[in-house]
């Protein structure tokens, strides 16, 4: 019974998002603010972007990855394309990163955050202080650049699209910091979505819930803990442009990701199940 129910849910999503009225054509021209766009789903996002014709201002961490990646984007065929490097730690960053978009672009139609700080796997709680760190970069900064930026997309009826992870919705072992901040997420651009309903602004939010990622680093600092296997970057990518361009609620990569947050609130057994399949508990345990 349980198969056929999982199986029927599969088709419903697949046929879902088979159908997402996709045109290319309007993104070109789009101003797009992006960051975490130096490595990763990151770094494919600005190249899809580029080559479907968008305006481009790219952050990140580290400036000489993002001259390569800025480089790259112009060979694309990306019109404008500008970079600054910033540190999202620092609670002074967002507001020079959203001026220097609006200052280049004149206004922004997306948003779309994507950067990231992560604690090291394995790790059943960091300290303190880590998790302030974690909750800097990976929530209050996204708190800080939507509010900056709201104002612009609001005139635009532009689109705030938000990368986000699995644990963000469902809770696991051996992440408790990075899965908090990722929860504040979701709860904080789910309730924004709500206000902006109810003002009548007409800004749409994208929730993005993405699996590992399919880069070196991600792979080397899962190794043991998890028996997932990477999306690759380029389609995580891609499904996150077409559903921010369709201003579509949520994203799913793989699609299968839906079927586990569907799992959290009911039919406990089955999702214990998943995530057992997902991560080595019992290696975890012992790291």
């Amino acid at each position: 019974m349980k198969v056929l129910l999982l199986t029927g849910l599969g088709a419903l999503f697949f046929s879902y998002y088979w159908d997402d009225n996709f045109d290319p054509a309007s993104l070109q021209g789009a101003r797009v603010l992006l960051t975490g766009a130096s490595a990763g789903v990151g770094e494919d996002l600005a190249y899809h972007y580029a080559r479907l014709g968008s305006h481009l201002v790219l952050t990140a961490h580290t400036e000489a990855l993002l001259q390569k990646v800025v480089g790259n984007c112009r060979k694309l065929g990306a019109p404008k394309v500008f970079y600054i490097a910033a540190d999202m730690a620092s609670p002074e960053v967002p507001e020079r990163v959203v001026q220097f978009a609006l200052d280049k672009l004149g206004g922004l139609d997306y948003l779309v955050l994507n950067h990231l700080g992560a604690n090291p796997a394995g790790t059943r709680s960091g300290s303190v202080q880590a998790t302030r760190w974690l909750m800097q970069v990976n929530f209050l900064s996204y708190v800080q650049l939507t509010s900056l930026a709201l104002p612009s997309l609001t005139d635009s009826k532009g689109s705030l699209v938000v990368v986000s992870s699995l644990l963000g919705h469902v809770p696991t072992s051996f992440s408790s910091p990075y899965s908090a901040a990722k929860f504040a997420l979701d709860g904080f651009f789910g309730s924004l979505r709500r206000e902006l309903d109810v003002q009548d602004v007409n800004v749409a939010i994208t929730m993005c819930v993405l699996g590992l990622r399919d880069r070196a680093s991600t792979a080397e600092g899962v190794r043991g803990i998890t028996r997932a296997k990477a999306a690759p970057g380029p389609k995580a990518a891609l499904a996150v442009i077409r559903g921010g361009a369709t201003r579509a609620p949520g994203v799913f990569y793989p699609w299968r990701l839906h079927l586990l947050c569907l799992l959290r609130g009911w039919l406990p057994h089955p999702r214990a199940w998943f995530v057992r399949q997902e991560f080595n508990v019992t290696a975890a345990a012992a790291a």
